[in-house]
């Protein structure tokens, strides 16, 4: 080997290594133009909602019924690649008071887990009582109690997404 040439990638090195932030600036700085998901980790599913192009609208996308991890995050991953996704805004249950209990605890394990298979970037984003509102929009929406649970998550995704839509739209430039 010469001094030009690289010694060969390890496995550690090769993979995909992205990066969890909690600042919407920090988030917008990091991405090109595109897409982004939302997600609603749930210990059973994972409600997805989906950015326009320019980042203005959240739309409901699907609920991935969660079953292993690598299963969970390789239907995510298809997902992300088929509509060009360039980073996800992934919900934080922090309590009330703002203190993390074990959901909180649960989604950083999971945006770690993430960051070890893809590069793009993720969002953590206060996700209180974003449950709570998709609940009582489907109930004004006069939803029946089978359909709130069939949608309940990725409308919650949506919220989540569109928050964070909201502030970033509101940065400088």
């Amino acid at each position: 080997m010469t001094t030009s040439e690289s010694p060969p990638a390890t496995d550690a090195q090769a993979a995909p290594r992205g990066v969890t932030v909690g600042d919407a600036a920090a988030f917008a700085a990091l991405l090109p133009p595109g897409r982004l998901i939302g997600i609603d980790a749930g210990t059973k599913t994972l409600g997805l909602a989906l950015s326009d192009v320019t980042r203005s609208i959240a739309s409901a996308l699907e609920t991935i019924r969660r079953t292993k991890f690598k299963d969970d995050v390789r239907r995510l991953l298809d997902i992300a690649e088929q509509h060009a996704v360039q980073g996800f805004v992934l919900g934080l249950p922090a309590n009330l008071d703002g203190s993390e209990g074990p959901r909180a605890q649960a989604t950083r394990a999971f945006a770690r887990n993430l960051n070890a298979v893809t590069p793009l970037p993720i969002l953590l984003w206060d996700e209180r009582l974003t449950t709570l509102e998709a609940e009582r929009m489907l109930i004004a929406a006069d939803a029946s109690r089978k359909r709130r649970a069939d949608v309940i998550d990725k409308i919650a995704a949506t919220l989540i997404l569109q928050g964070a839509l909201d502030r970033m739209r509101g940065l400088p430039r």
